[in-house]
């Protein structure tokens, strides 16, 4: 006689959806955006603005609301460096990828930060303080390698300084 013993079968998990932060952000942008044209490129930038990200629970809502496909508003969030889809750290730092600040040093500060936070782009450090994303034009040539904070610029940003940031922001809140 076998003593193998029967599990019964896993019960799906099911998703639990936007929290009622995230549904009320997703619901008010729908209502600002859905009847205008090309909306969904502002929409997805309002509920950022609000929130810091677009919650992929919220995709379901957005598409619907839009009448569109899921896939259409997934391939729009993640074709777009700027949408992100979870929370960001307590800062948010943004590296300039252009030419002419990667002329100017800005590749010695990528790996410097992504060094120091110990993550990519996209990334946030362990301590959850900063979030490292790329900008691929700050608009600030002529004082470059710059880099934004917080949507605060900054230019001629050195190594150095790069650090000072650093040590300050990785500081526990």
């Amino acid at each position: 006689m076998s003593s193998a013993s029967h599990k019964p079968a896993a019960m799906p998990v099911k998703d639990p959806g936007p929290t009622p932060v995230e549904r009320a952000a997703v619901q008010e942008a729908i209502a600002a955006w859905r009847d205008k044209p090309g909306a969904l490129l502002p929409l997805l930038h309002a509920i950022q603005d609000r929130l810091g990200y677009v919650p992929p629970q919220g995709v379901p809502l957005i598409a619907h609301g839009l009448n569109l496909s899921r896939a259409d508003v997934h391939g729009v969030i993640s074709f777009y460096h700027h949408f992100r889809s979870a929370a960001p750290g307590r800062h948010v730092l943004q590296l300039c990828r252009a030419e002419s600040c990667q002329a100017m040093g800005s590749v010695q500060l990528e790996v410097r930060a992504k060094q120091r936070l110990g993550t990519d782009w996209h990334g946030t450090s362990a301590s959850g303080a900063v979030t490292l994303e790329p900008a691929y034009c700050l608009g600030n040539c002529a004082l470059s390698p710059a880099l934004m904070l917080d949507g605060e610029l900054r230019g001629r940003v050195t190594p150095a300084q790069l650090d000072a940031l650093l040590d300050v922001l990785e500081q526990p809140a």
